[in-house]
């Protein structure tokens, strides 16, 4: 079994650090250490800054070869070159889209004039669209194709606005109908994802979530310390966003919660990460003379599990609109380190369930800065709930995030062809 060949198709792969790529990575590393032949067709790295990361250029097409001897395994990498938008607005993004599967359609018309196939082709969506790549593969050389959805990307645009323009939207949905129907298999990150794709075609759509390294990233007891080595006293309460920074995101909330709470001064925010919409913000902030928020950029990930045990709370926005479209990344590393969470989301929704159910943090009506602000004053003195939450959430990460435990679920129901495993993200 271990020399099964898999292909990912998918515009996000390692070194990103956060969000898509970041799975992607992690999931084709862990599969070529298992022994399997792993090929990647992607771009260069850019997310989350919209710009391509150094030392990479995006001049043209680049072939990189990891191998695994301990294992017999390896990883084939083939980057495309892209179109990267300063401000990617849905146009610009659509455009996007169009030159990457553009660039990606000459590797992928490459490996089929290979010798060897591959068993498994997976693409992951957004983009929705790539998975005719994978299709085309299929169809032509065998295969099975693995469509898995991190995010669902027409309705976010449908909902958010990104786009006004109905029959385009009614042709969008009739391509994703043709790949959802026309898939091996599906599969998606939340119950409330999966209902949602169900309601759009009668099949099975599996469960594959998004998963946490629970040994490198764990609890630590120094807080205050840890605290001071980012520039805050010991007795500051920090609550921290640390993610892509976009408009779904919601992060105004945290600025006019901010603006609610200067008159405080033991309450620090911390906004992290970087995107199209934090310069934004920062105009925001700085309008508003909020001295109780700070900007600051990804951290490395060396020092990353000491910088989220720093924060006392981790901020989760979304929009109302946004329900059950996607399933936040963070959550999962939040958990990993004991975090607790600080979470607005309407009820539902499978954040509201898992957070609410399994006791994991505090949930906050979506879209009321006034309400978080008030939430955040009784939040950081509740000394029995937070300590019980914290407790809650590694105990949480290590029996349903850990990557071993995912990876292997996704080796059995995908590759060994044993019967889907039931949800376990709930």
């Amino acid at each position: 079994m271990k020399n099964k060949r898999i292909l990912l198709i998918s515009h996000n792969y390692y070194p990103e650090p956060t969000g898509i790529g970041k799975y992607n990575g992690e999931m084709m590393e862990w599969l070529a250490r298992a022994g399997y032949d792993c090929t990647i067709v992607t771009t260069y790295p850019y997310y989350p800054y919209w710009k391509v990361q150094k030392p990479y250029n995006s001049n043209w097409y680049k072939k990189e070869i990891v191998k695994y001897p301990e294992s017999g395994g390896q990883i084939t990498i083939y980057r495309c070159p892209l179109y990267v938008p300063n401000n990617p607005t849905g146009k610009k993004r659509m455009v996007q889209d169009l030159s990457f599967w553009t660039s990606k359609f000459w590797i992928i018309l490459k490996l089929l004039f290979s010798a060897r196939k591959f068993d498994l082709i997976i693409t992951v969506a957004p983009p929705f669209h790539l998975a005719y790549l994978g299709l085309m593969y299929r169809n032509r050389k065998g295969g099975k194709l693995l469509y898995h959805i991190q995010d669902l990307q027409i309705e976010a645009a449908q909902d958010l606005n990104m786009l006004s323009s109905s029959q385009l939207f009614n042709r969008l949905y009739k391509i994703e109908k043709k790949i959802l129907t026309s898939a091996d298999f599906v599969s998606s990150i939340s119950d409330g994802m999966i209902n949602k794709i169900k309601a759009k075609v009668d099949r099975d759509v599996i469960m594959f979530p998004n998963w946490a390294d629970t040994s490198f990233f764990s609890p630590l007891l120094n807080k205050q310390s840890l605290k001071q080595q980012w520039g805050y006293k010991s007795d500051d309460y920090v609550f921290l966003y640390s993610g892509a920074i976009g408009e779904k995101q919601g992060l105004e909330g945290i600025i006019q919660a901010a603006e609610h709470l200067k008159s405080d001064n033991n309450v620090k925010f911390i906004i992290c990460g970087s995107g199209p919409y934090k310069e934004k913000l920062i105009q925001l902030a700085e309008e508003k003379q909020l001295k109780n928020l700070d900007f600051l950029p990804v951290q490395e990930k060396e020092r990353f599990n000491e910088f989220l045990n720093m924060a006392d709370f981790h901020m989760i926005l979304q929009k109302a609109n946004a329900g059950d479209l996607v399933m936040p990344s963070k959550l999962t590393t939040i958990l990993a380190v004991g975090g607790i969470s600080v979470v607005t989301c309407s009820s539902g929704t499978t954040l509201h369930s898992v957070i609410s159910k399994h006791d994991l943090g505090y949930i906050v009506e979506p879209e009321n800065a006034q309400m978080l602000a008030d939430s955040i004053l009784k939040i950081k003195t509740d000394t029995k709930g937070i300590e019980r939450k914290r407790e809650n959430a590694r105990r949480y990460a290590l029996k349903y995030l850990n990557i071993d435990n995912v990876m292997t679920e996704f080796v059995n129901n995908f590759l060994l062809n044993e019967a889907p495993a039931a949800s376990t993200f709930n």
